[in-house]
């Protein structure tokens, strides 16, 4: 009988926006237990490998971690199968490079580069107590226990947070007019207003977004996350899409595009 969790994931069980081939092996690393969930985290070893191609093997991948090379959020992580989950920071300072781990409109992660503030993170609330002895603590999305915040910081803020000092820098408020991205759901990857929230006691609160070409899409309260009061005070460089996503049958047409002038210029080349 087997005792405790299972330490082995199969490739064809490996979450589908981790972009993992079905053919290149048995089994896909698992992540270990960390600051983000199993399936909304990639591992580190994935980035290095698949995403940054600084390794073309698993051994290669530990021999860059084992040496100390790879931070996430201004820490160094020598385990190959840390977990990096939304708006992480990993940075290689032999390169001098840094990204922020965020979605794409299709709901995949992908790796954006930034070269500003890149000690400066954004992290939302997920739970407001007290601790014992009477000490008020605010636990973020990431795992991170913060204590003595500012008494105006509540559940799904987001605060921006300095990862080497550990300090609260600024913080936004949830409300109508605040922009956010979505985290989960059908519509992961968007960015938008909110235009409405509808309260559900006792079940989800449900939230209207409205995107910068004015499409309308609804989701609940709990995949938002706020990253600027207003659209010229969005907090970080979001991805190539701007979080915009295209109706199907025009990306339909810009993938057909694409394929045909590549086939153009294979021709041309020939």
């Amino acid at each position: 009988m087997a005792r405790g969790p299972k330490k082995h994931m199969k490739r064809l069980a490996a979450p589908k926006h981790w972009m993992v081939d079905k053919l290149s092996g048995v089994y896909a690393p698992k992540c270990r237990p960390g600051a983000h969930k199993g399936r909304e985290s990639l591992p580190l070893i994935l980035i290095l490998r698949n995403r940054l191609q600084y390794a073309l093997t698993r051994a290669e991948a530990m021999m860059i971690t084992k040496m100390r090379h790879i931070q996430v959020d201004s820490r160094v992580r020598t385990d190959p199968k840390t977990p990096v989950g939304f708006m992480d920071i990993l940075s290689i300072p032999k390169t001098g490079e840094s990204y922020r781990l965020m979605y794409d409109v299709k709901g995949r992660f992908v790796l954006q580069k930034i070269t500003e503030n890149v000690t400066t993170k954004l992290c939302k609330i997920e739970k407001v107590y007290t601790a014992s002895n009477g000490v008020p603590c605010l636990l973020t999305h990431d795992g991170r226990t913060i204590r003595y915040p500012d008494p105006l910081i509540k559940k799904a803020d987001t605060i921006s947070l300095d990862t080497a000092t550990g300090k609260i820098v600024d913080f936004t408020k949830f409300k109508v007019g605040c922009w956010v991205m979505v985290t989960g759901g059908a519509n992961t990857g968007r960015v938008g207003e909110i235009v409405d929230v509808e309260r559900h006691p006792g079940s989800f609160d449900i939230c209207h977004i409205k995107d910068g070409n004015n499409s309308t899409f609804a989701t609940r309260k709990g995949n938002l996350f706020v990253i600027g009061r207003s659209q010229n005070d969005i907090r970080v460089t979001l991805p190539k899409a701007q979080g915009l996503r295209m109706p199907l049958f025009q990306d339909r047409e810009q993938r057909i595009a694409t394929v045909q002038k590549n086939k153009q210029g294979g021709k041309r080349k020939n």
